[in-house]
């Protein structure tokens, strides 16, 4: 049994919100940490479940790690251990992210195929393939990769995709390897950037953040530092999305705007009035939305992340929607429970095409995911009644203190613990 909530439609989200860091950025920074030896500090860390399952695989690899509101210290010892076993990394997918720090230090790594959520094949061909350019011999046996070199070497890798986990991985490698590395079709993402710049904090040389060719020069070895992690532009996205689902107003603090460049453009183009600021933006919905089409794309494009949110907005928007995921081919599922709430929605390959309604009715629903778990939340919120949200422990994964915002914004929300 899980708990699940109780959200009650019809209410217009109205207020401010400061978002803290990234969860898609924190769990790289605490595993980039084990680059160090000795004691490495990172500030707004988000409060969210899947940082202390973060400190668990670290203190399994030797470190100790303390965690303190928003801020995780991390003593990371003179010889890790190598082994990232099946029980602390099996419950989200970031915990492959210790590949390349453990390749970088111990030259050698075993680390059991990951979990996470439902989303769709998210194969580590290209973090194996980019390993093994830079010299190192992996497969996969037993459920787990295991790679292992007698050292290291700078290569010219392409990337086939602009695999975010495959770009960190491979960098994270390459700071302490001989020579120097190129990543070419590297992924752009603000938290790639993110990375870069912690490690550069660290002592790496590398060039090229935040475009799609990264030059890494190898160094003999790396210091601790102290870190604050980029603000989370998919929360950041969810509360911009509350706000035109429900016809509100809402102010978003903590992130850099140009990081949702098109997710706010999209905005506008359904009508609402988008203010931006140097750490945030205001999204102002008087209307009912007016339909657009989204697609997809690894960034500057649209973040798969935000897909449900767009999907949920699409539902109750006037006209019809072409929503495209050209990244996760079983994002999807989340279309099946908007059905069970009354939206006229239907799926065809990597297309959901959607007819707004005028409202959606309350029905009880199952979350496959972080990000489905919170549209299902928000498509509560404008839904006639209470709709009920099963298995939100995805939610605490990626949303600290989520019910509470949404109540300082006027929602009705309880969780009911099963």
């Amino acid at each position: 049994m899980s708990d699940r909530y109780l959200v009650t439609g019809g209410a217009r989200l109205v207020g401010e919100v400061v978002v803290g860091g990234a969860k898609n950025s924190v769990l790289k920074l605490m595993a980039a940490a084990l680059l160090a030896e000795g004691r490495t500090v990172l500030t707004n860390a988000p409060e969210i479940a899947d940082v202390p399952l973060m400190a668990d695989v670290l203190r399994g690899l030797g470190a100790t790690v303390e965690i303190t509101g928003d801020t995780v210290v991390i003593d990371s010892p003179a010889e890790p251990e190598y082994h990232a076993d099946f029980d602390a990394v099996k419950q989200f997918r970031a915990s492959v992210c210790v590949l390349g720090p453990l390749m970088a230090r111990c030259k050698r790594a075993v680390v059991a195929l990951p979990g996470g959520d439902a989303i769709g094949s998210r194969p580590l061909d290209m973090h194996q393939a980019g390993l093994r350019a830079l010299g190192a011999r992996s497969s996969i046996e037993h459920g787990c990769v295991v790679a292992e070199a007698d050292s290291l070497h700078g290569a010219e890798i392409a990337l086939g995709f602009p695999s975010v986990g495959a770009t960190e991985n491979i960098l994270m490698a390459a700071v302490l390897a001989d020579g120097v590395t190129t990543i070419e079709n590297a992924a752009r993402e603000p938290e790639i950037v993110d990375l870069c710049e912690m490690l550069q904090q660290m002592g790496a040389v590398i060039d090229g953040a935040g475009t799609p060719t990264l030059t890494v020069t190898g160094v003999q070895a790396l210091h601790p530092t102290t870190h604050h992690v980029v603000g989370d532009r998919i929360v950041a996205g969810t509360w911009g999305t509350a706000a035109a689902m429900t016809r509100g107003d809402i102010t978003v603090r903590g992130i850099d705007p140009e990081h949702l460049r098109l997710v706010l453009k999209k905005f506008e183009d359904a009508g609402a009035r988008v203010d931006r600021f140097d750490d945030g933006f205001r999204v102002v919905q008087e209307k009912r939305p007016v339909a657009v089409n989204t697609a997809t794309l690894p960034f500057p494009g649209y973040p798969t992340d935000l897909q449900p949110m767009a999907i949920g907005l699409a539902t109750i928007s006037d006209g019809l929607s072409v929503v495209t995921e050209n990244v996760f081919e079983a994002r999807f599922r989340f279309v099946e429970e908007l059905v069970r709430l009354g939206a006229d929605a239907r799926t065809d390959g990597h297309h959901a095409v959607i007819r707004g309604v005028d409202a959606l009715s309350s029905a009880p629903v199952w979350s496959s995911d972080i990000r489905a778990g919170v549209g299902l939340v928000l498509a509560g919120l404008v839904a006639d009644g209470v709709t009920e949200v099963h298995d939100i422990e995805h939610i605490d994964r990626g949303y600290p203190d989520f019910e509470n915002q949404l109540r300082t914004l006027g929602g009705t929300i309880e969780r009911v613990r099963d």
